[in-house]
């Protein structure tokens, strides 16, 4: 094991990728000045500065990949995609299946988001869901510097478009990663934390807000379940249905607003599956409909926290599955409101 960066991580993976494979390139809008180490080692060719131009970096993309090359855009910030949405959701994510099978469309579109840098709310808007509701199209928000690096390696290897997304609070995050090669595949969830009173589901930076819940949750004597999903599409729906009948309690936590979430799909997904284990409703804790703000306490308002993830569990172990779901007050944005 070796403690590095997720930056650190994400730079290993690049590295890696394009000495395994000759066909890696990598562009987009900074890519050579902030990744000078590739382009000293694999050369202009293999490493460009783009303009700023999100539209024109995608479609490049598009059409290299359907070459036989294997592109890694990188266009910062997640707002940004807004540019590039025809490329990616209409020709990567559609043309494998448009042309029959006869072309793969294996690039990947790197993007950062969430609160963090006080970048405000053009900069960040976690839109993940958007590209979850796209055909074609998988989509990974990682939480650990082991996963950074093993599914961005994975994702470059995948034939399909992958979108991955970086928080923004976690580029500067040290943690333990495997030496050697280090692959995680997509679609597949990871338990972080056993339990049997409770599951805590989340992804990205909300994973650490419910371990660190979790850990509250043990000092009352309640065990809490963390499962991180690391890939939203694919989705591991197995681990998630597994961990619901296990607890019989479900909190879904991420920073993305709650209407038609990643946590919508999940909710209704146990629903439908594991109704009959279910003691207490599903519940949601998001971060609220509302452009993100520019501040820093207020950036920490708008994302769930641990002492409302933490709360939010109480009541559920606490509610009687007899009794039905009862009135109280929205869980969107419940931080900032308490803020």
């Amino acid at each position: 094991m070796s403690v590095i960066t997720v930056n650190e991580a994400i730079s290993q993976a690049l590295a890696e990728e394009m000495r395994r494979d000759p066909a890696v390139l990598m562009f987009g809008e900074g890519v050579a000045t902030k990744r000078a180490n590739l382009v000293a080692e694999f050369g202009a060719a293999r490493v460009r500065n783009t303009p700023l131009a999100e539209g024109i970096i995608a479609g490049t993309a598009v059409g290299a990949a359907a070459t036989g090359l294997r592109p890694i855009v990188d266009l910062l910030f997640a707002p940004f995609l807004c540019f590039a949405m025809d490329e990616i959701v209409n020709s990567a994510g559609k043309l494998r299946y448009l042309s029959g099978g006869q072309f793969k469309f294996p690039m990947v579109v790197m993007a950062m988001s969430g609160a963090g840098w006080t970048v405000g709310a053009q900069h960040n808007h976690n839109l993940e869901a958007w590209f979850v509701h796209s055909p074609g199209l998988k989509v990974v928000m990682p939480s650990s510097a082991a996963d950074f690096k093993g599914l961005l390696k994975a994702a470059i290897r995948d034939d399909n478009p992958v979108l991955f997304f970086m928080d923004l609070a976690l580029g500067y995050q040290a943690g333990e990663v495997p030496a050697g090669e280090v692959l995680v595949p997509l679609g597949r969830a990871a338990t972080l934390r056993e339990g049997r009173d409770v599951s805590l589901i989340s992804y990205a930076k909300t994973v650490h807000h419910c371990v660190a819940a979790a850990e509250t949750l043990a000092a009352r004597g309640i065990s809490a379940e963390v499962i991180d999903l690391r890939s939203l599409k694919p989705l591991d729906e197995a681990a998630i249905l597994a961990s619901a009948r296990k607890t019989g309690r479900v909190v879904v936590v991420h920073e993305a607003s709650r209407l038609c979430g990643v946590g919508a799909e999940i909710a209704a997904f146990v629903g439908e599956h594991a109704f009959g284990a279910l003691k207490a409703p599903v519940r949601r804790l998001t971060g609220p409909d509302a452009p993100a703000p520019a501040s820093w306490p207020l950036e920490q308002a708008f994302v769930p926290q641990a002492d409302a993830i933490a709360a939010a569990a109480l009541e559920l172990v606490a509610a009687r599955r007899s009794a039905g779901p009862s009135p109280r007050p929205s869980t969107e944005g419940a931080v900032s409101m308490q803020a």
